[in-house]
């Protein structure tokens, strides 16, 4: 049974694109005045604080991942047949999921990482350099965008040159609800995953025949209690592993570079001038310019763990990113400090079992590419009537940039 889509724009009923890319001002109020807060529209709890979205992400004792009710709504249901229980694992609770994962996990090994650093280093920097120094870039077409899309090809081993077929599938599986367009979107999507699955399938056929230093490689090797994927779950478990390696992590260097030019534009000249603090500049922009990063949980048993009397089947939506903003956790939480001791505790990426598995590999590329970029260049400025109404648009995490003007000067 597909699960019900929670329109969760309607809780804070945006009025603005800029306002939805940026929730600020929202999460500051929730915070303080409701943070535990009942939408009757959608017949939802939400919560906001960060004890209380790691207690509703963590324990899935009383917060389950199974039920009718999801504020997700990426990718589709395989055309071919039911998504199998293997690759299902957005949606499953421990012990099942236990095993599930630890399938998947394979592809995400610190051996993989370590093998794959070079790698990504090689595509990152080719792209930088292919910008020229005293001009003006989009770094949303020349760095944010292609990146992902050339890792995760690369990673998956299949043909470079499709990266852009790759985008366009993303694209199209990670469009954000929209119940004017419902059966348009769900028409797409259908479409998109049929020619991603024709696409895929006779390559990963042919990678069983001839295993290589790949994530479809891994995938095929990959066993756990004696079970291994059949080849349509291989191609399932790449979908679920595209919109980690392509769509969050294109956003997050994009709303990186946004961050230079217009939340402090002295952090470029102090990473510049001590690149060893990149990593820890990494983890404040996944705490504080992510985007609305959430997730939906059922109520399994009665309970008031969260001080409101909660029943079974009740729904929760939990906010993470704006506990990534709770002053309890984060000193002067509204302000970017790149030398936060305690940031890599933000919960952009969730927590408890279902811990996002892409997050290594989204660290490693926003890593990477900062490094490369910070070399080359030594100031960045922004375009003067830069216009951030005009040039975003909607996706699965809200609010995305198609465009941001950026001179660079060597």
């Amino acid at each position: 049974m597909s699960q019900e889509v929670i329109p969760y724009t309607e809780i804070p009923n945006f009025q603005s694109r800029a306002e939805e890319f940026f929730p600020i001002d929202w999460y500051k109020d929730m915070l303080h005045n409701h943070p535990v807060y009942f939408h009757k529209k959608t017949n939802t709890w939400n919560v906001f604080t960060y004890e209380h979205v790691k207690q509703v992400l963590s324990n899935y004792e009383f917060f389950s991942s199974e039920g009718p009710r999801t504020a997700s709504f990426v990718g589709v249901d395989n055309k071919q047949g039911k998504t199998s229980p293997i690759t299902n694992i957005s949606s499953v609770d421990p012990p099942q999921h236990r095993k599930n994962r630890s399938l998947l996990a394979t592809a995400f090994t610190p051996r993989s990482l370590k093998d794959w650093e070079p790698r990504i280093q090689q595509l990152a920097t080719e792209l930088v350099e292919d910008i020229k120094a005293n001009s003006t870039v989009n770094i949303v077409e020349a760095l944010a965008s292609p990146l992902p899309s050339l890792v995760i090809a690369d990673l998956f081993g299949v043909p470079i040159q499709d990266r852009h077929q790759f985008k366009k599938w993303v694209d199209i599986l990670f469009q954000p609800f929209n119940k004017e367009r419902i059966e348009e979107i769900e028409l797409e999507k259908k479409h998109a995953a049929k020619e991603y699955f024709e696409y895929l399938y006779p390559i990963v056929v042919q990678k069983r025949l001839d295993l290589r230093d790949d994530i479809i490689s891994d995938l095929i090797q990959a066993e756990v209690d004696g079970e291994k994927f059949t080849d349509e779950e291989i191609i399932q478990a790449t979908m679920l592993l595209l919109g980690a390696g392509v769509e969050t992590t294109s956003h997050a260097i994009a709303n990186t570079f946004y961050s230079f030019l217009y939340d402090d534009t002295s952090l470029y000249g102090e990473l510049r001038n001590n690149v060893e603090l990149v990593p820890n500049a990494v983890e404040e922009m996944l705490r504080y310019r992510f985007h609305i990063s959430k997730k939906a949980r059922t109520v399994k048993q009665d309970n008031h763990l969260l001080g409101v009397e909660l029943k079974k089947g009740d729904v929760v939506v939990a906010w993470m990113s704006a506990s990534n903003v709770d002053e309890n956790m984060f000193a002067h939480p509204f302000s970017i400090d790149i030398h936060r001791s305690n940031n890599k505790k933000h919960l952009t990426f969730g927590n408890g079992p279902h811990f996002c598995l892409g997050a290594p590999l989204a660290r490693l590329e926003m890593r990477i590419v900062l490094e490369a970029f910070l070399q080359k260049f030594s100031r960045i400025e922004p375009l003067e009537r830069f216009e951030l109404e005009k040039n975003l648009t909607a996706s699965a995490t809200g609010q995305s940039l198609t465009y941001l003007p950026i001179k660079v000067y060597s």
